[in-house]
């Protein structure tokens, strides 16, 4: 088959480079399957497209714009995945290799779509925390928000995830409002290219919001900005040269880094040769050693066992090794792929000798080419350090590719150690059903690793395993790892977002924030607020109630109504001896339930539903012969639906000195 010309995208259009083309070859048969360059681009002119088309475009756009956009770009690519599924296979990925891929890139879309117009306002302006008092009568306060970088993300990402290493960091970018340059690492940059096409042939995006290159980056970092982004994922030595660029450190580019690490898989001390965690365990390892042929950040390099276990661990890892049938991706019957290339086979041989050097190779043997001698495939190998402490290598050295060392611990104490003596990691997965043991690992290793995944014999069955990164959750980890976050949910957002201090009136406060704040003017209700459409529900507007006395009468019928006789509301004696109340007092849900029938109008309207309560407060008791009045301020509002919109009310409801008894956020959902 003729090889394809890969083509960058610059400035709004696809460009050929202009010389220099690299040769990329089939992991599978040695093949040349493309041929790439940059040559000839203007990189400074690709960054100030995307900081004058793709930025402000972006930034107009709402939090929940932005959320529909990352819908429509998912539902394109899943169009369209087989095109994809077919191009994988060249880079050495069996099917169930390429879903973790192609269908793991879509659903981080589908993930942050959601999150993104269920967690963030249909706003360009994100609140951060709640408003803090800096004054004494009100008249200044502080509040948090995040806004846009008007810059670019530049993605550099790694060979072994060519599509979602691109999608998990354009989903939150995206979100952000903030326009990408996507870098992928050449070797299997022509299943990111046809990703890139997929996406804009459906003309979602804004002009600008997505460039690519498929080659090297040239003079792009002399372009950079303060305001712009560099998220990089691969190897430490290049990110170490990448954070050390000298205009990353004058310009104080922000730097996220996920690097390869050392990640340990330990099993408990609690575990025994016939205990569920044992299994798991070695399933898990053998998974991660064979899955995308072990080219995973997340794979496990070191597997920790007491030290009782260590032979009985080596034979069950051997057993199962044994049924993985390394061969071509295209069969069904294949276990394992290949590597991605034969310079990286290569690679991982020296790795193993090095590692090697701490113990011996009990499985495997890396200097076989199974399969295909043309292509890059290489054995599973298992290697064994019996002294782990006096090893340097094991601890040091990553092969990234089929390998993984065992190695044995004496205690709990010794295997925290021997997990943290990887200087800091993406992940470690603690195989046990001691939830003491569990405990003295976050206590003790925490701080060492981005994240830990505690499976046993009760999470097994749904769990999503040692190296799944979800996009709900931080991908990343200190030290070895980079020191650097991705995902997370909407924490990922922000990493593309600043956090500013904003100080003022609360009546400037609210009007930037289009958000009610307490002490900004209000616009007293000239009709009913529940009989009001979403749309013509201004913020601030309020509605004071009349005011109703809570009696003894009531509170003793609320209490054998409900079933609710704690002593404070029904014994005067042992009441007044609380010191928090000095006699009896009202039940908290009675105040609730009266106030809301000092709001509430009862006629079929706009309100559709009420469907919650946030942040309630009982702030003050209220006694017998004491009456509350209620102030509902129109607060929030998201519209949902094109019909639909959810309101979120501020209620305070307040005794006749004015003090606040409760507080809360009321939701509701209003025709619009």
């Amino acid at each position: 088959m003729k090889p394809i010309t890969l083509q960058n995208y610059a400035e709004g259009h696809w460009v050929a480079g202009a010389g220099g083309l690299a040769e990329l070859r089939s992991a599978v048969n040695g093949d040349v399957v493309a041929l790439t360059s940059s040559q000839g681009l203007d990189f400074g002119a690709m960054l100030r497209f995307a900081r004058e088309h793709g930025g402000p475009a972006l930034r107009k756009l709402t939090f929940h714009q932005r959320a529909l956009m990352l819908k429509a770009l998912a539902e394109a690519l899943t169009a369209r995945k087989d095109e994809l599924y077919e191009l994988s296979y060249s880079t050495g990925a069996t099917k169930g290799d390429s879903w973790i891929d192609i269908d793991g890139g879509i659903g981080t879309f589908a993930v942050y779509q959601g999150k993104g117009r269920r967690e963030l306002p249909n706003d360009t302006i994100l609140i951060d925390g709640a408003v803090e008092a800096l004054s004494r009568n009100g008249t200044f306060q502080g509040l948090h928000v995040y806004t846009s970088l008007q810059g670019v993300a530049v993605h550099i990402n790694a060979f072994n995830f060519p599509v979602w290493g691109m999608l998990e960091k354009l989903a939150p970018t995206f979100l952000a409002g903030v326009p990408a340059i996507v870098k992928p690492a050449s070797a299997t940059s022509y299943l990111t290219e046809a990703a890139v096409r997929i996406m804009l042939e459906a003309n979602i995006l804004p002009k600008g919001a997505l460039q690519l290159i498929v080659g090297a980056t040239g003079d792009l970092f002399e372009h950079l900005t303060t305001q712009d982004v560099v998220s990089f994922t691969g190897s430490a030595s290049t990110a170490a040269k990448l954070r050390t660029h000298p205009v990353i450190t004058r310009e104080s580019v922000r730097f996220v880094a996920e690097q390869d690490s050392l990640n340990a898989s330990v099993l408990g001390p609690d575990a025994s040769p016939d205990s569920p965690e044992f299994d798991l365990f070695i399933k898990e390892v053998v998974r991660e050693m064979t899955v995308k042929a072990g080219q995973k950040c997340t794979a496990i390099r070191r597997g920790l066992v007491p030290a009782k276990l260590l032979d009985a661990a080596q034979d069950a890892l051997k057993a199962r090794l044994e049924k993985i049938t390394v061969g071509d991706p295209r069969d069904e019957a294949t276990k394992m792929g290949a590597l991605v290339s034969t310079s990286q086979r290569n690679d991982v041989r020296d790795k193993i000798k090095q590692i090697a050097a701490d113990g011996a190779i009990v499985y495997g043997d890396p200097n076989a080419s199974p399969f295909n001698e043309k292509g890059a495939f290489i054995s599973p190998v298992l290697l064994r350090c019996d002294k782990p402490w006096d090893a340097r290598a094991v601890h040091d050295v990553e092969a990234f590719g089929p390998v993984s060392t065992l190695m044995p611990y004496q205690d709990g104490a010794d295997a925290i150690a021997l997990a943290n003596r990887g200087k800091g990691s993406l992940v470690m997965s603690v195989f046990t059903h001691d939830t003491d043991f569990a405990g003295d690992v976050v206590h003790s290793s925490g701080s060492f690793h981005g994240r830990i995944a505690f499976i046993d014999r009760d999470s097994a069955k749904e769990s999503t395993g040692h190296g799944s990164p979800m996009p709900h959750m931080t991908h990343g980890g200190p030290g070895r790892a980079g020191g650097g976050e991705e995902m997370g949910g909407i924490r990922g957002v922000k990493h593309y977002m600043q956090r500013t201090a904003l100080q003022g009136h609360p009546r400037v406060l609210a009007a930037i924030t289009n958000r009610y704040i307490a002490g900004m003017p209000v616009q007293e209700a000239s009709e009913h607020p529940f009989r009001r459409k979403f749309h013509d529900l201004p913020i601030g507007y309020q509605l004071k109630t009349k005011s109703r006395e809570i009696t003894l009468d009531d509170i003793e019928h609320f209490a054998h109504f409900t079933g609710d006789t704690f002593y404070a509301h029904m014994d005067e004696a042992a009441a007044a001896a609380n010191p928090l109340f000095g006699g009896r007092v009202a039940h908290g849900y009675l105040i609730l339930a009266f106030a809301a029938g000092l709001f509430v109008d009862p006629d079929p309207g706009p309100v559709l539903a009420n469907y919650g309560l946030d942040n309630l407060r009982f702030v003050k008791p209220v006694k017998p012969g004491e009456a509350i009045q209620v102030a509902l301020t129109v607060k929030d509002k998201t519209l949902r639906k094109p019909d639909q919109g959810e309101v979120r009310w501020d209620v305070l409801v307040t005794n006749r000195e004015g003090e606040t008894v409760a507080a809360y956020d009321l939701l509701t959902m209003n025709a619009a």
